[in-house]
C-alpha cells in the first residue's frame, strides 16, 4: 500500500474517535453526576466489569480510578459466575461496561446484584439494552461509527468509553480533593513519587559525615576536610553549630586565582557568607529547585532553630531519582 495511503487511513481513524470522544460532552449530564454520587459515597470498592475489549477497558478504569482515590477493582464477569461473585459486597458499587448492553455474562449477574442490593452504574452504547434499562444510573457511549473501516473492530467505542472513565474518575478526584501528595503515596516506585514523598533527611549526609569547619581553621585545613568528605564543600560553623556560611571547590579556585596563601588564609577569609540553606523536613525536590535557581552543587541543612543538621549533594538527589 501506499505510504500516503497509510498516513490518510491513519488519519481518519484518528479524525473519527475524535469525534466519538466529543460527542460525550453532552452526555455529561444529571446521570454523570449520579454515577459520580453512588462511587463518592460507596463504602466499600467500585467493581468494574466488562468481557473482551470492554473488560480491557474496565482494566484501565479501574486502576486510574484506583491510582486517584477511589478504591476500585476489576472483575472478569464469566469468572464472577464461577466463584468470584464473592468479591462483590453489598457496601460495593458496579461499573458494568458493554457496549451492546446485552453481553450475556454480564446480565447473568444482574438478579445476583439485585439480591445485593449493589448500585449498578452502567455505561453502554445503547441506552435500549437490557443492561441499560437494569441500571441505577446509565451513561450513554454510543458512538456514530466504529473507526474501523469494517465496522466491526471495537475501536471509537472502547475509546469514548475508556474517556467517559477517565471523565468520572477526574471528577472524583476533585470531588474528594486528592492531591499530588496523595497521587504519589500510591506511586511510591514513580518518579512522581520520589519528587513528592522523598524529603531532606531521607538523602542528606548527616553526623560525621558532614564537612564543616570553625571560621580561625586554616584554608589548608578545610581543603583536607574537604578531601575527606568528598562533596566538594565545607560547612563553616560556630561554636554552637549555626551555619555562618560555605567554601566550595569554585571557591578555592577564585581564592588561587587572587594568590591566597592556603597555609596562612583563615577560612572566614574566603568563605561565602550568608549561604543558601534549606530546612530539615523539606522535601528534596525543593532543594533541587534551589540548587538549579542558584546553580550550586551543595546545599547545607538546618534544623528547626537554625543548627546544622545534614548536607545535600547535587549527586545524592541524582542517585535517588529525584530529577
Amino acid at each position: 500500500m501506499h505510504p500516503d495511503k497509510l498516513r490518510q487511513l491513519a488519519s481518519q481513524v484518528l479524525t473519527i474517535e475524535a469525534q466519538a470522544v466529543e460527542q460525550l460532552k453532552s452526555r455529561i449530564d444529571g446521570d454523570f453526576v449520579n454515577a459520580c454520587d453512588l462511587m463518592l459515597h460507596c463504602q466499600g470498592r467500585i467493581v468494574v466489569l466488562g468481557i473482551g475489549k470492554s473488560g480491557h477497558i474496565g482494566g484501565k478504569i479501574a486502576a486510574t480510578l484506583a491510582s486517584t482515590g477511589s478504591p476500585a477493582f476489576f472483575v472478569h464477569p464469566a469468572e464472577a459466575s464461577h466463584g468470584d461473585m464473592g468479591m462483590i459486597t453489598a457496601r460495593d458499587v458496579v461499573l458494568a461496561l458493554s457496549n451492546s448492553g446485552e453481553t450475556d455474562e454480564i446480565l447473568t449477574l444482574l438478579p445476583l446484584l439485585k439480591r445485593l442490593g449493589v448500585p449498578l452504574i452502567a455505561l453502554t452504547g445503547n441506552p435500549a439494552s437490557t443492561l441499560a434499562n437494569n441500571a441505577d444510573v446509565h451513561i450513554d457511549v454510543s458512538v456514530s461509527q466504529e473507526a474501523c473501516p469494517l465496522g466491526l473492530a471495537p475501536t471509537s467505542s472502547t475509546t469514548a468509553t475508556l474517556a467517559m472513565g477517565d471523565a468520572l474518575a477526574v471528577a472524583l478526584l476533585e470531588a474528594r480533593g486528592f492531591t499530588a501528595e496523595d497521587f504519589a503515596r500510591s506511586h511510591p516506585g514513580g518518579r512522581l513519587g520520589r519528587r513528592l514523598l522523598l524529603l531532606t533527611d531521607d538523602v542528606m549526609h548527616i553526623g560525621a559525615q558532614i564537612p564543616r569547619n570553625v571560621p580561625d581553621d586554616l584554608l589548608k585545613d578545610a581543603l583536607l576536610e574537604m578531601s575527606r568528605k568528598g562533596l566538594g564543600t565545607t560547612v563553616v560553623v560556630d561554636g554552637e553549630e549555626r551555619v555562618l556560611g560555605v567554601f566550595t571547590d569554585g571557591d578555592l579556585r577564585r581564592a588561587l586565582d587572587r594568590q591566597v596563601d592556603v597555609h596562612a588564609a583563615r577560612v572566614a577569609e574566603v568563605m561565602i557568607r550568608d549561604c543558601k540553606t534549606i530546612a530539615s523536613g523539606t522535601l528534596a525536590a525543593e532543594a533541587l529547585r534551589m540548587m538549579q535557581q542558584y546553580k550550586i552543587n551543595a546545599l547545607p541543612v538546618v534544623n528547626s532553630v537554625g543548627k546544622l543538621a545534614g548536607i545535600l549533594n547535587m549527586h545524592d538527589l541524582l542517585r535517588a531519582g529525584v530529577l
